[in-house]
């Protein structure tokens, strides 16, 4: 799928890899819940293909990237101008913020963290639905948006982010056909 350029294809695209993310998750066998992710085999680079090594850890970043938005959004509409990354992190250090939210949620069992994903995934949705077309897609609508669009960040949080999700799962699901 294209990456939206428009609310409706904002929002049609965040409902769909949302529910294809669930039915993938609730596919998942006993064997595959249970047994860690191993992409030791992957000639991937990218910090998460090592550090998420179940559905709870998917599940708790998503979470917690939706409350990113969540939070950036709410604050810079209440004049609280703050960037969407909070102090320490940045562009080049975000990394090591995924590891902190990893680490802070070793103990949140999997049904909490289902349920802390549907939940913000629902408010990151009525929040979209809150802006119109033109502000979601136009540059320079909102200045603490920067040269991007306020849509670019609920794409990126919200169907690309769930597409990379998928993408995990199904490797994992691989991985557990071949043991």
């Amino acid at each position: 799928m294209a990456r939206p350029t428009t609310k409706t294809d904002l929002l049609a695209a965040a409902t769909s890899n949302y529910e294809k993310l669930n039915a993938l998750a609730g596919e998942l066998t006993g064997k595959e819940l249970s047994e860690p992710f191993d992409f030791s085999n992957y000639k991937k680079k990218e910090a998460h293909w090592k550090r998420d090594k179940n559905l709870r850890d998917i599940f708790i970043h998503l979470y917690e990237w939706h409350q990113l938005l969540l939070n950036w959004v709410h604050s810079n509409q209440n004049g609280d101008n703050k960037p969407f990354l909070p102090k320490p992190y940045n562009w080049k250090t975000y990394g090591d913020m995924n590891v902190e939210f990893w680490k802070k949620h070793q103990s949140t069992s999997l049904e909490d963290a289902k349920s802390m994903f549907q939940k913000s995934h629902s408010e990151v949705m009525e929040l979209a639905e809150t802006f119109s077309n033109e502000e979601l897609f136009s540059k320079g609508v909102y200045k603490w948006v920067g040269g991007s669009t306020l849509g670019s960040y609920f794409t990126s949080n919200t169907s690309s982010h769930y597409e990379w999700a998928i993408k995990k799962l199904k490797a994992h699901k691989k991985n557990c056909a071949r043991i």
